[in-house]
């Protein structure tokens, strides 16, 4: 207890300087808007999204520092907090609301406007942070030195080091461009093609690669031991079992194929297989580790809730202090009370007074696990799907048991479901800015409402983003495969229809039971098994490359150095492609991606296409080396 008390921050609780002030809402906002955009993007395509919350804390560091000449730490922590509730919020929308575009695209039922989806985010995210603010004196304040918040202690360092911000800054910075360059050439002009594979005579296997910043950033950033199980899963599931398909099915049409397999692979190739039965096995996998992750955790889950629940007992506080004041409970107990309503009464939300009650229960026990798990694990260990996954299975049971099935049913658990996991990705984010926060000597009132700003702007335009996109590639497309919301519809289904190929699914299933006997984590396997392995082996050359940085022979100091300015180089990239993806979407609606696409100018022959596409890779490569190692060798020999 001692040590608690004598903790004191950066900035001391007496001192006051600005925070909450235009310029950090603003470009907060801006930041929010721009991670939000791009972490949908990536989340689409890959299953997976990456913390925007250091890339944030650093671009914060260079506007306030270097580019207005202010040396206001605070103001930049504001700018993080903002900026990194955009990630959250779309990690949490793009899991889910897809679900309901690959219903309507099935003739199920009406394509959800924008403004349900803007709805869906608002509420959830706003639920998340409102549920975080009791929490915090029993999560940051009391337990500060027993959990850890690794995301938010980094923010902290990050920011801290104001010294090196512009320079730090200007790598995020050049990461977008050159990863807007790629895209560019690549997906704009098409000068090359954004894929190699290679075929084996005689085998129905398939092997290759993408060529992507984004993915290979993924890679670089999730570090060799993911990027392995996730490329490991795509081995086996396109040169084991779609081979084997092949092999012993090659005349006869299985359930949901309606051709004969030997047909459907001369016609389609490998990714015909995989578009009618891998994703099944893959969706089987990713529902298995998702419950398997929630097992586990459970006792940790429990323990937590009934920690929280017991701090918050007598949390109540009267002190003045700066670094002490929260939004008053009395605003929090109202605020809550009126998302609750608005998600039962507003007539864009497909939710019954039952679902508003499932949301508030689940909502908020999530979020207090969310926020204690991601001090302990971090925010890339919490089983966020899990969570949604289980609350999809309860939730469509009882809507099914009380009579509210078939479309409208299906419609309310997806909305359900997607509220519940803005909720939990926003808590942990929340949390982690907290945190931060607490380190500097922020006022949480103002973090607070900076964390409700960043929630609000991202939910203006992610509906947007999810129409352009859906508009330009299709959900469940090679280029935007949405994974978990493939998944979660998948689940609606089984339970409502029971029209599920479940041979295929339980296939996947008991893999992942064996994947999790051997030892493997099941997640990056699971997702490997459901992804095109050409995006699995992107992810794992990145992956390789961080190897290679690990491995160095340096000081210790300064490979950590060289190794994180390379995350900030790849954040840079993802925020980079993800933007320019959504921009060509929008040429792809309004029809200029014809008059800017070279590839029949050119007419490469296969062979130089693809050595084309491999130079490219290799580019990309040596960008990453030249904002990372040479960069710091530079500064040496100076």
């Amino acid at each position: 207890m001692n040590e608690k008390k004598e903790f004191t921050p950066y900035i001391p609780a007496d001192k006051v300087t600005p925070e909450l002030t235009v310029l950090s809402v603003i470009c907060g906002i801006l930041l929010a808007v721009l991670f939000g955009a791009a972490n949908a993007y990536l989340g689409l395509r890959v299953g997976m999204t990456v913390s925007a919350s250091i890339p944030a804390a650093v671009m914060a560091m260079g506007v306030i520092r270097v580019i207005m000449k202010k040396n206001s730490i605070l103001e930049s922590n504001i700018v993080q907090t903002i900026g990194s509730a955009g990630e959250s919020v779309a990690a949490g929308a793009i899991f889910t609301i897809p679900a309901l575009f690959l219903w309507a695209a099935e003739g199920k039922m009406e394509t959800p406007d924008i403004l349900e989806i803007t709805l869906i985010a608002l509420l959830g995210g706003i639920l998340g942070v409102f549920f975080m603010v009791p929490l915090r004196n029993a999560l940051i304040v009391k337990e500060h030195g027993i959990l850890p918040y690794p995301e938010g202690t980094a923010c902290a360092e990050v920011l801290l080091a104001g010294e090196e911000g512009g320079a730090n800054a200007s790598t995020v910075f050049a990461g977008m461009g050159f990863a807007a360059l790629f895209k560019i050439i690549i997906d704009g002009i098409k000068a090359v093609p954004g894929e190699v594979s290679l075929k084996i005579k005689n085998f129905s296997g398939e092997i290759g690669t993408q060529i992507y910043p984004a993915v290979l950033s993924v890679g670089y950033i999730c570090g060799p031991r993911i990027a392995s199980y996730m490329f490991a899963g795509g081995v086996f599931s396109w040169m084991v079992i779609i081979p084997l398909i092949v092999l012993f099915g090659k005349d006869l049409i299985l359930y949901p194929g309606t051709v004969a397999i030997g047909e459907m692979y001369a016609t389609g190739g490998a990714s015909a297989i995989w578009s009618s039965y891998i994703r099944y096995i893959g969706a089987g996998a990713l529902a298995a580790g998702g419950i398997i992750s929630l097992i586990k955790s459970l006792p940790l889950i429990v323990r937590t809730f009934r920690d929280a629940i017991k701090s918050m007992k007598g949390a109540k506080t009267t002190s003045k202090l700066r670094t002490e004041q929260d939004v008053s409970m009395k605003i929090v107990l109202i605020v809550i009370a009126v998302c609750t309503l608005l998600v039962w009464l507003v007539p864009a939300i497909p939710v019954s007074l039952l679902g508003a009650v499932i949301v508030v229960v689940f909502g908020f026990f999530f979020a207090t696990v969310s926020s204690r798990m991601v001090g302990l694990v971090g925010s890339s260990n919490n089983p966020v799907s899990g969570m949604a996954i289980a609350t999809l299975l309860v939730t469509t049971v009882l809507l099914k048991v009380t009579g509210d099935t078939g479309a409208a049913g299906m419609q309310a658990a997806i909305a359900i479901g997607s509220i519940i996991c803005i909720v939990a990705a926003i808590s942990g984010d929340t949390s982690q800015d907290l945190k931060t926060g607490y380190l500097l000597g922020s006022t949480p009132k103002k973090q607070q409402i900076g964390e409700v700003i960043g929630v609000v702007a991202s939910a203006l335009v992610i509906g947007i983003t999810l129409y352009v996109l859906n508009e330009a590639y299709g959900f469940g497309s090679q280029q935007l495969g949405a994974p978990q919301a493939t998944l979660m519809k998948m689940i609606i289904e089984g339970v409502m229809e029971n029209n599920l190929p479940w041979n295929l699914v339980f296939i996947g299933v008991f893999m992942a039971i064996v994947v999790e006997i051997i030892g493997i984590p099941v997640l990056p396997f699971a997702i490997g098994v459901y992804l095109p392995v050409h995006l699995n082996a992107c992810i794992m050359i990145g992956g390789l490359v961080r190897l290679a940085f690990d491995k160095m022979k340096r000081k210790e100091e300064e490979k950590k150095a060289i190794v994180n300015d390379g995350i900030l180089f790849c954040s840079g990239m993802i925020a980079g492609e993800g933007l320019v993806g959504i921009l060509l979407a929008i040429f792809a609606i309004a029809g200029i991606d014809k008059y800017i696409d070279i590839s029949g100018i050119l007419n490469l022959p296969e062979v130089v296409a693809n050595i084309g596409s491999l130079v490219v890779l290799g580019l990309m490569i040596l960008t990453i080396l030249k904002f990372s190692i040479w960069k710091k060798g530079a500064k040496s020999e100076k």
